[in-house]
């Protein structure tokens, strides 16, 4: 199989990475097939695709796309709630919330009905590929592809290879993510990888810190964005990348590693539990983020 084989992308998950990435491929002219266990998630996402902070009515607006170009777009990407539409699908995206049994389930499945050849590839953003590719039989056409949130935006692409991962697996992913406008790189196959550890470290100390009383949720975002240049505070992250995905990342850090400085702070979990999981215009279902339990303006 070669990358120009590829012409139909299935994603499973439709929630706030599983339709960035759609719109991503989508835009770059392959057919997508967007499943999700809801019809109503579906129909969200769909109109986040179209019409959200990142949709493509925004790139309309700024010129950077026709509204033809728009509609066709939209067209490409077909959405469904059975996991026998992804049967015929060239290479499979997943992207699930951050649970392993969750996700050895969903590839347990999907590894009977799609085709022999297609390729899966996990979005997980810490948990060991070779831990989730124990679900397949095709452990070589197996890799992780840790994208970044907004997807439609950010640019790198996080590659890794499982223990038996092929090398045409990794080739193919690594020149589909050019394709898709992305910077890949590769990182091993160890919890975390090197971005979720990194930046899952900070985030947890940003809490720590707000929790000791040192400065306030504002003022750390405030400080992140003024003192180092960061686009947005780490409070302001956690609120779009989503506060469940932070604390499901912790949770699995600090199980793996049984190191101190990964495990969730209270203040994390109260917030979950609460059913604060982040920015409630991206997160369906969400109360909010941070500031929303908090009652901070923006």
């Amino acid at each position: 199989m070669k990358v120009d084989d590829v012409k139909v992308i299935g994603i499973v998950g439709a929630g706030v990475m599983g339709h960035g990435i759609a719109q991503v491929a989508a835009r770059s002219g392959y057919r997508v097939v967007l499943v999700d266990v809801s019809q109503e998630v579906l129909k969200k996402a769909l109109e986040n695709i179209r019409s959200g902070p990142y949709g493509l009515q925004r790139l309309v607006e700024k010129g950077k796309m026709s509204k033809e170009e728009m509609e066709n777009c939209m067209e490409r990407i077909k959405i469904s709630t059975n996991y026998e539409s992804l049967k015929d699908v060239d290479y499979l995206i997943e992207a699930v919330p951050e649970n392993l049994e969750l996700k050895r389930k969903i590839f347990g499945q999907l590894d009977k009905i799609c085709k022999k050849d297609a390729i899966f590839a996990t979005n997980t953003s810490g948990i060991l590929v070779s831990s989730i590719a124990t679900a397949v039989e095709r452990k070589d056409k197996f890799i992780g592809m840790h994208w970044f949130n907004p997807a439609p935006v950010m640019k790198l692409i996080e590659v890794v290879r499982g223990a038996l991962t092929s090398n045409e697996t990794f080739e193919i992913t690594v020149e589909l993510s050019k394709r898709f406008g992305k910077v890949p790189i590769p990182a091993n196959d160890a919890p975390g990888f090197f971005t979720t550890r990194f930046i899952n470290s900070w985030l947890i100390e940003a809490i720590r810190l707000y929790e000791n009383g040192i400065a306030g949720i504002r003022e750390i975002d405030e400080m992140c964005k003024l003192a180092f240049g960061f686009p947005m505070g780490p409070f302001e992250l956690m609120d779009l990348i989503g506060l469940d995905t932070v604390l499901h990342i912790a949770e699995y850090l600090y199980e793996e590693t049984k190191e101190k400085h990964y495990a969730p702070p209270i203040a994390l979990k109260k917030l979950v539990l609460s059913g604060y999981i982040g920015d409630k215009k991206l997160k369906f279902g969400s109360k909010g983020g941070w500031y929303d339990y908090y009652g901070i303006k923006k």
